[in-house]
């Protein structure tokens, strides 16, 4: 396998097709996956076994840590056939990331299993105290997808000294660290009864007063704590989170706008005699899906390559240009694939509403990606304001 150098944009087509010999598997399980609203155990075997989880761990552990155009194409591949295993691909991938943060013989520890996951969200009330050894933590974090089939829990929070007081750094701000924690010891609770993306299992764990040593804890700036030399991480885990669900947006489209097509040779609206190919407002908004996908995934790629055959240089750091454009093109990327999944489903009317159809579930789940963090639209209004020269906050970004 060729190492992490500059890339044009193509990836690393031995591992693009592993993906691509397992869509077919994943769009014959997308239904299955969405009733048990979770990966199946021999779907994850697959996975497993083609090391998917492990694509942005890095090699010292066992990874395969490839460039981002790899990484992105997988998860869109992936998604062409089922949006939720993608989804787990890609959460997955980027908290993997944690290994280059961690010594090494707890990342081994954590990682060392072929089929080892971490999986995290956010917990806005959680609190970790310092105490001798490491920490102990309590609150309650969400929408942790993958955490049915994750080996290992991530938990985050601000931390506070022994004597109560918040433990600052030199710029002033409150430490924040994630605290690793064995899947089996925190209370796992069931919420993930959605509109979309059913099978990513993104439920709820808690954890109360639960100690953790300092050694199982990190810190998500990938500036601060990483050992690992390589490129990847020079970047966070929250571009390759970008990168990754716009992917999951793309695949969806692709997908939908090739049903889309088969259908439109047969399918003769009510009142109407010719096929849905033949009409002339048909074929325009068909063409304008197809330019608004095509062009949004090629702003991405670029933006992504360009940015990654930079920070491969020696010496080179994320800049907070390239921060910025890459959450353009990526929220760019999603809402064009809802536009596209749009024109798709209305265009083909009354039978897409039954489950059965081949866009309804597609329908569904990408307006659940555009409900995500990474789809927010006031992202915008970020890369608009720093591109402006205003003042802009950079949290997201």
């Amino acid at each position: 396998m060729s190492n992490p150098l500059p890339v044009a944009l193509t990836g690393d087509r031995e591992i693009l097709a592993r993906a691509e010999a397992l869509r077919p598997q994943a769009e014959a399980l997308s239904g299955e996956i969405e009733r048990l609203r979770r990966l199946p155990t021999a779907w994850l075997d697959k996975l497993h076994e083609a090391q998917l989880f492990r694509l942005l761990l890095p090699r010292s552990v066992g990874g395969l840590e490839v460039d981002p155009m790899t990484f992105m194409q997988v998860v869109e591949t992936i998604a062409r056939g089922d949006a939720s295993t993608a989804w787990c691909l890609s959460q997955g991938g980027g908290c993997a990331m944690a290994a280059a943060y961690l010594d090494p013989p707890v990342a081994a520890k954590i990682f060392g299993d072929p089929r080892a996951v971490l999986a995290w969200g956010p917990g806005p009330k959680a609190k970790v105290r310092e105490v001798e050894g490491g920490y102990r933590i309590t609150g309650v974090w969400a929408f942790a997808s993958g955490a049915r089939h994750a080996t290992w829990l991530g938990a985050h929070g601000p931390v506070w000294r022994a004597d109560g007081a918040p433990l600052m750094d030199a710029d002033g701000l409150q430490v924040e660290r994630t605290l690793l924690v064995p899947a089996n010891e925190p209370v796992l609770t069931d919420i993930w009864d959605t509109v979309g993306l059913r099978g990513t299992a993104s439920d709820q764990f808690a954890l109360n007063d639960h100690f953790v040593s300092a050694d199982h804890s990190m810190t998500r700036n990938h500036e601060k704590e990483c050992r690992e030399p390589g490129p990847v991480y020079r970047l966070a885990a929250l571009q390759f989170y970008e990168m990754g669900f716009a992917s999951v947006g793309m695949g969806i489209a692709r997908a939908s706008l090739a049903v889309f097509t088969d259908l439109a040779r047969e399918k003769v609206q009510r009142g109407l005699k010719i096929p849905l190919r033949d009409n002339a407002a048909v074929q325009t908004n068909f063409a304008r899906a197809e330019a608004g996908l095509r062009s949004a995934r090629a702003f991405l790629h670029q933006t992504v390559s360009d940015t990654w055959n930079q920070v491969c240089q020696p010496g080179a750091k994320l800049t907070v240009e390239q921060r910025i454009l890459i959450r353009m093109a990526s929220t760019h990327a999603i809402h064009q694939a809802r536009e596209a999944v749009d024109f798709a489903y209305n265009t083909i009317g009354t039978p897409a509403v039954f489950a059965s159809h081949p866009l309804e579930r597609r329908f569904r789940d990408i307006h659940t990606v555009t409900q995500h963090l990474q789809g927010r639209m006031g992202h915008f209004e970020t890369v608009g304001a720093w591109m402006l020269g205003a003042e802009a906050d950079l949290t997201f970004v």
